[in-house]
C-alpha cells in the first residue's frame, strides 16, 4: 500500500480530513472533494488537487471522512460511481450503523474497511506516532494485512482490531462519557486558574483536546452510537446521586468520622482507667 503511488480521493475535508492530508501526501497521489467547504486554500496549502466527485470516485482508494449524519447522502452519491477493485475506507467515530449502511449500499467487487483514528487535530498536534487507530475488518477486503502494515509500520500507529459492536460499546465510555464531561465543564464559565494540581491539569488538557470539536461530531457520538444512552443515563444518575449526597453531607456521619470519633471515645475511656 505504501510502496506504490496509488491515487487516493478524500470525500469530506473538515477538521480531521484536512489534518490527515500531510500524513497521506507522502505516500499517495491525493485529491480532495467537499460540498460544504471552499477548498481553495486547503488545495494551495497542501498542493493537492481539488476534483469533482467523478474523479474522486475513480481513485484507487476512496476515503469517506464525512459526519455520520451525512453518510447516507454520501453513499447515495458515490455508490454508482465506484468500480470493482477499488478500496473504500470510512473514518466514522461510530461503527455499527454506518458499517451496515455502507455494506448494504456497496457495489459488488468494491472492497471496504472501516477505520477509527482515536486522535484528532488537537491530540495529534505534536505528531501521531504512537497514537491509536482501530480497524473494524468486516471481511470485505483482501488488503487487511497491507492496511495494518501501512498504519502500524509506516505511520507508527498502535493498531487495534475489534468488531463494530465492541467498538461502539467501548466508545460509549471513551468518547461518549469524556465528551459529556467536557461539554459540562466548558459551560461552567471556569475562570483562569493559576494554582493547579496535576489532577486539575490533566482535566484541563482533556477538555482542551475536545473543546473545539464540531457540534456534528458531538451529536454523532451521543446520538448515533447505540450504546451511549446507557452510559448517559448512568452518568447523569451518578451526578444526581452525588448531588443529593453532598446536599445531605452535614446530616451524614461519614465512615472516616465514625472511626475518628470511636478512636477518641476509646482514648477517653483509656485515660479514665
Amino acid at each position: 500500500m505504501a510502496g506504490n503511488r496509488q491515487t487516493l480521493g478524500v470525500i469530506g475535508v473538515g477538521a480531521f480530513g484536512e489534518f490527515m492530508l500531510k500524513y497521506l501526501i507522502p505516500y499517495f497521489n491525493v485529491s480532495i472533494y467537499d460540498t460544504h467547504r471552499d477548498l481553495t486554500k486547503v488545495g494551495e496549502l497542501y498542493n493537492v488537487e481539488i476534483c469533482d466527485l467523478n474523479y474522486i470516485c475513480d481513485c484507487d482508494i476512496v476515503v469517506l471522512c464525512v459526519p455520520v449524519v451525512h453518510m447516507e447522502e454520501a453513499m447515495a452519491s458515490i455508490q454508482h460511481r465506484l468500480r470493482k477493485g477499488q478500496l473504500l475506507v470510512d473514518l466514522c467515530s461510530v461503527k455499527v450503523n454506518p458499517i451496515k449502511l455502507i455494506s448494504d449500499a456497496l457495489p459488488k467487487g468494491v472492497e471496504f474497511i472501516s477505520l477509527h483514528p482515536l486522535f484528532g487535530p488537537q491530540s495529534g498536534k505534536h505528531g501521531i506516532s504512537g497514537l491509536n487507530v482501530t480497524i473494524c475488518d468486516v471481511g470485505k477486503t483482501n488488503r487487511s494485512d497491507c492496511i495494518r502494515k501501512f498504519l502500524g509500520d509506516t505511520l507508527n500507529l498502535k493498531v487495534h482490531e475489534t468488531t463494530p459492536e465492541q467498538h461502539d460499546k467501548e466508545m460509549a465510555y471513551v468518547q461518549g462519557l469524556t465528551h459529556m464531561i467536557a461539554k459540562v465543564y466548558s459551560r461552567m464559565d471556569v475562570p483562569e486558574i493559576h494554582q493547579k494540581t496535576k489532577t486539575y491539569t490533566l482535566l484541563s488538557e482533556m477538555v482542551d483536546m475536545i473543546r473545539y470539536d464540531s457540534d456534528e461530531l458531538f451529536l454523532a457520538i451521543q446520538r448515533d452510537n447505540p450504546f451511549v444512552e446507557v452510559t448517559k443515563q448512568s452518568f447523569f444518575s451518578a451526578v444526581r446521586d452525588l448531588e443529593a449526597k453532598l446536599s445531605n453531607a452535614e446530616k451524614e456521619v461519614l465512615p472516616a468520622d465514625q472511626e475518628r470519633r470511636e478512636a477518641e471515645r476509646r482514648e477517653i475511656e483509656r485515660r479514665k482507667i
